[in-house]
Order: C-alpha cells, then sequence, then structure tokens
C-alpha cells in the first residue's frame, strides 16, 4: 500500500488497517514456522506497511493535538 493512500483515510480507519496488517503478519509468521510460506518476500512488506500506518497515524494525531496558531 503507498503512503498516499495511506494518508486519505481517517484515524478510524488507520487503526483497523493496522490491526489487519498486525494479523496478516501474525498468520505470516505461523505459515513460516510451519514451512507453509512460499514467497518470504511478503513478510517484509506487511512490516513496512505496518510502520507506514503507524507513521502516518502518529502524524495525524500529532496535527489534531497541535495548537491552531501562535
Amino acid at each position: 500500500m503507498k503512503a498516499h493512500q495511506i494518508r486519505e483515510l481517517d484515524l478510524a480507519d488507520l487503526a483497523k488497517k493496522e490491526l489487519a496488517l498486525k494479523e496478516e503478519l501474525f498468520n505470516l509468521r505461523v505459515q513460516l514456522a510451519t514451512g507453509q510460506l512460499e514467497n518470504l518476500k511478503k513478510l517484509g512488506l506487511v512490516r513496512k506497511d505496518i510502520a507506514r500506518v503507524k507513521t502516518i497515524l502518529k502524524e495525524k494525531q500529532r496535527s489534531e493535538k497541535a495548537p491552531s496558531g501562535r
């Protein structure tokens, strides 16, 4: 998922997306442990997507908390 696609989501959707990605990562790790995972690159891609979502989520949270003027 690209960063610009993630930025279009609101806070609630970002939290749901993060949870879904964490579940996917868990499932991939289980597949890896049982020898069923064929595409190891998928693990890295999901980790990077989680990092993107967390970064954008934190940015949006900070912008909401920031005072509007100086």
